[in-house]
């Protein structure tokens, strides 16, 4: 019998247990270990990661399919839990967004229905609550994964896949007053505050921060039209929220998408990879991508955007859309883009350049490994602040509450740059240094700091397993440059993340581990551990830029059990 090890057990290890069940054809053991008392939820879904306030930025029928659809199961479940988040069977549809605590519930309710359709299949399942994973230990003889719990005890397998989801790191939050690494679990926030409050970005993770406070601080009230209004309470009269948002610029609203399912097919093959490598000196150009997964379908959608992009390049098209952003005050922006996403939605019409680069951020997440390192430095300079901004798709309810909050005066954006510095202060809270809009010297002293950026990227260093990096067989994701002169400018311009190996070879280091195609672990000489698996995104986020959501854990799992199980045959029949 086949032993499968998954460590974690969050919505990673859900869609990747789905993908055993279907693609086993033959008996196998599981073994799932999971921190927490529960499966399915994860960080984002659980206590961890969410209040009552929060809600999901996907709807009903963006969900990639499990056991059930989430209509059929919010039809079905009991009663007292849809009466604990006001929820009325009656008025939901699928293309509303969920409260994210009760989207847990939901994840969790389809890991059970797999455990039982598990069973049925011959698959014999067993699970580790409450139980730390300390480290892990691969065999090269035996070609079997040991995994030692934090108690002590060890199990063996033949493959380990690790799924240990969102990790958020402390720095000083528990020596600085006031001083919070991360808005998360949400309940740390739920404090009367009487001062003004900076928050660190202006992602989905600062619009939980702001959901949360808000709350504790004051009350929404919706008007005839369905907008907000905000009133401060009475004893937190100087609240305020100083959200530090470089350039200013706020996140896209969520609108009406044509597909809904990113993942379904369209991610490059590895054989479609390597054919393209084949044809650009052993690299996937970004420009090729470009150009053939955002702008050629965007010719179909709308012939009037294409038209007007088709002569730019992609940093002419970056800068052409960044530039008609930077131009308008971020919330007149910001209401404009909700009137456009209240229309797009009321009429089921995309906005489809916005939806063409949701889909080229899915899709160059795989090719992206095979990027020259010259292509990943641009990657990053330039395409993903766009991207990032553009398709963070807030919901409706979150837009209608900050535009409430600025309107009553409590939410006002801080333009910084990239190299803004936050400093803490020993009596509590921070001194915010960032340099404002007329290239003047800003300080600003805050009682209360929240670092919202969302997940970091760790590096190798970081990598929880530590007996894998002892034994050399994990590696340090990198990608090689394809001229040594663009190195060498890194390098003189202060890059300390250039490796060179010889004096024509150098390598731009990226945060997190080597991997390959099918998410198996890479060694610095390029051999694959066939049997070890990693899908923790803070871990691979160096070689996987848009690495978070269900779309990811679909399509990574998808391609995780083609390995296991194709592995398997080949060697099934070679016996």
């Amino acid at each position: 019998m086949k032993r499968i090890g998954i460590v974690g057990g969050g919505p990673a290890a859900l869609f990747l247990y789905k993908r055993i069940i279907e693609n086993s054809g033959a008996p196998v053991y599981v073994a799932i270990f999971e921190k927490k008392d529960r499966l399915g939820t994860g960080m984002p879904y659980s206590r961890e990661g969410a209040g009552k306030e929060h809600v999901t930025n996907v709807s009903g029928n963006e969900i990639p399919q499990l056991v059930t659809s989430i209509s059929d199961w919010i039809n079905n479940c009991p009663p007292q839990l849809l009466q604990e988040f006001d929820m009325d069977p009656a008025m939901f549809n699928e293309f509303k967004v969920l409260p994210r605590l009760l989207f847990g519930e939901y994840l969790a309710a389809q890991f059970k229905l797999l455990q039982h359709a598990a069973k049925q299949a011959g698959i014999k399942t067993k699970m580790y609550y409450n139980t730390v994973v300390a480290d892990i230990v691969y065999d090269a003889g035996s070609s079997e994964t040991t995994v030692f719990t934090a108690t002590g005890s060890k199990y063996e397998f033949d493959d380990v896949v690790i799924c240990t989801g969102h990790c958020w790191p402390k720095q000083y939050e528990h020596s600085i007053r006031r001083w919070y690494d991360s808005p998360y679990p949400p309940a740390k926030l739920q404090q009367p505050v009487n001062f003004p409050v900076a928050i660190k970005g202006a992602s989905l993770t600062a619009i939980d921060a702001i959901r949360t406070l808000a709350r504790q601080n004051g009350t929404f009230s919706k008007q005839d039209n369905g907008m907000y209004t905000y009133s401060v309470n009475k004893a937190s009269e100087g609240f305020s929220l100083a959200l530090h948002s470089i350039k200013g610029l706020l996140p896209g609203i969520r609108f009406h998408l044509d597909d809904t399912h990113l993942s379904q097919g369209r991610a490059l093959t590895p054989g479609q990879i390597n054919s393209i490598k084949d044809k650009h000196n052993g690299f996937v150009p970004l420009d090729y991508i470009f150009e053939q997964h955002f702008k050629q379908p965007l010719r179909e959608k709308n012939a009037a955007f294409f038209e007007r992009i088709a002569g730019m390049n992609l940093e002419e098209f970056v800068e052409a859309m960044m530039a008609m952003r930077e131009a308008l005050d971020p919330f007149t922006l910001f209401k404009a883009e909700y009137r456009e996403a209240e229309k797009s939605i009321r009429n089921q019409q995309s906005v489809y350049w916005k939806e063409m680069l949701a889909e080229l951020s899915y899709e160059m997440n795989y090719p992206a490994k095979h990027f020259s390192a010259e292509d990943m430095l641009r990657l990053k300079k330039v395409l993903m602040p766009l991207i990032a901004i553009v398709i963070a798709f807030v919901p409706q309810s979150s837009a209608r509450e900050l535009i409430a909050l600025h309107e009553a005066g409590v939410l006002r954006i801080v333009p910084v740059e990239a190299d803004s510095e936050v400093v803490p202060v020993q009596e509590g809270g921070c001194l915010y240094r960032y340099t404002d809009e007329a290239g003047e010297q800003r300080q600003m002293y805050y009682k209360m700091f929240i670092n919202a950026v969302g997940q970091p990227a760790f590096m190798f260093s970081d990598f929880p397993f530590p007996s894998l990096a002892t034994a050399a067989i994990i590696s340090p994701a990198q990608l090689k440059f394809q001229s040594v002169e663009s190195a060498r400018a890194q390098i003189e311009q202060g890059n300390l993340n250039i490796v060179r190996l010889t004096p024509h070879d150098h390598y731009l280091q990226v945060p997190g581990i080597n991997i390959n195609d099918h998410f198996q672990v890479v060694n610095k000489f390029g051999e694959v551990t066939a049997s070890l698996y990693i899908m923790a995104v803070p871990y691979i986020a160096g070689l996987n830029p848009d690495y978070s959501g269900l779309d990811f854990c679909e399509t990574a799992s998808e391609r995780i059990a083609q390995a296991m199980f194709i592995k398997d045959s080949a060697e099934h029949a070679a016996a």
